[in-house]
């Protein structure tokens, strides 16, 4: 009898989980709210219109028809694990095995409607184009971009800080490519001393140089007590006047996941076995964003860490269908790797828990970003092979 297997999510873990499952000749639903596969580390170009959004996307319904699994576009509402059911805007699905790779949530905080995020709904980098082409137009401003973190979440993994240093740089040379850099006031801001440290300290050592290369402002080490339209105001009631505020806020967890009876932490995340397996279920894995990461201080959710996650599930689901005893840890897999783009360049950094890694790459790096996004959307469409570890 066929088993029922069903993935939860159309992003970097879920996709990658679907064409895993499906080369090991599994029947497998892949279950999507939207219908592309967002390819967000490239999507910091979209706003200063070097890559247009639909280059930034894949169909999934490409993707079903050339690694030939079922695809559905729903929006799932409710998780009912212990009957081995989910339930959907459209329909109600039941599985033998299920893996969640939903990604994760934001942190609300007060006046987040006056910002906008690179790593929020697709769409969002479309409006942070049109917000900047005003910003153009006037001539001046202040631009302000930032990350930040989620105090409930005790292992510091549920942030994003890669992006927004991309973005941060990028609209700096794209103010100079206008000729107007001198009349903007550009900040990075977090409410962390040290942003970036997870990157290591060799690559955080250096952050300094990038600051004062892309003429950019520092605003650490304060928590933000709200955003307004017009400025970020602080704790202390200092503020930083604004014209456009970009801010990607630490990640939650989602409310389905939260109202489930699935295992999590504090912070919402599905608490899962170093085999991606969800604590207390032998049916489930949770992959990506959604999966809690512990053990790790130095980790952090990325696309990267989501589709490492979704290899390792897959081994250990089958091997245990087919009755072989090898499993495979994440933990020993896991490593943080990264080519973060500054629009006219870039800097490789890899991170793992016995060694640290940075290597500059002037002008040659943002080339090499810039071949990543062709090799990814043409190796998942099947028209060029996978390297191992990419």
């Amino acid at each position: 009898m066929k088993k029922e297997v069903v993935v939860l999510g159309g992003g970097f873990a879920g996709v990658e989980a679907a064409i895993k499952l499906r080369k090991k000749n599994y029947e497998v639903t892949l279950i999507s709210d939207r219908d592309f596969l967002f390819i967000y580390p490239v999507s910091i170009w979209i706003p200063v219109g070097k890559r247009s959004y639909e280059d930034t996307q894949i169909k999934l319904s490409e993707l079903a028809k050339i690694h030939k699994f079922n695809i559905i576009i729903d929006t799932i509402t409710k998780l009912e694990v212990n009957n081995n059911k989910v339930i959907g805007l459209n329909s109600s699905y039941t599985y033998d095995y299920l893996f969640i790779a939903l990604g994760m949530g934001k942190v609300k905080m007060e006046g987040m409607e006056y910002t906008h995020s690179i790593c929020g709904k697709p769409e969002e980098s479309l409006i942070i184009k049109d917000l900047l082409e005003k910003l153009r137009e006037k001539g001046h401003g202040n631009i302000n971009v930032g990350f930040g973190g989620n105090p409930k979440d005790i292992t510091a993994t549920a942030v994003r800080g890669g992006p927004a240093f991309e973005i941060m740089f990028n609209i700096s040379v794209w103010l100079k490519e206008n000729k107007i850099k001198q009349n903007f006031k550009l900040t990075f801001f977090a409410p962390m001393a040290e942003p970036g440290k997870r990157m290591g300290n060799r690559a955080f050592s250096k952050m300094d140089l990038f600051y004062k290369h892309y003429g950019v402002n520092t605003h650490f080490g304060k928590k933000i007590k709200r955003f307004t339209e017009d400025s970020i105001v602080f704790e202390d009631n200092t503020k930083l006047d604004s014209d456009l505020t970009l801010f990607i806020s630490g990640g939650d967890g989602l409310s389905i996941i939260k109202e489930s009876d699935l295992p999590q932490n504090e912070a919402g995340f599905v608490m899962i076995n170093e085999m991606c397996r969800v604590e207390g279920f032998t049916n489930i894995y949770a992959i990506g964003d959604v999966a809690a990461i512990i053990d790790h201080p130095w980790a952090a959710k990325q696309g990267h860490v989501a589709e490492v996650m979704a290899d390792v599930a897959v081994y250990n689901f089958h091997n245990v269908q087919i009755g072989k005893p090898k499993r495979m840890s994440y933990w020993e897999r896991l490593h943080l790797v990264c080519v973060m783009d500054s629009g006219d360049g870039a800097a490789f950094t890899m991170r793992t828990s016995k060694k640290e890694l940075l290597i500059p790459m002037p002008l040659v790096g943002h080339w090499l970003k810039q071949g990543w996004g062709w090799y990814y959307r043409n190796s998942k469409l099947g028209r060029f092979p996978r390297i191992p570890g990419m």
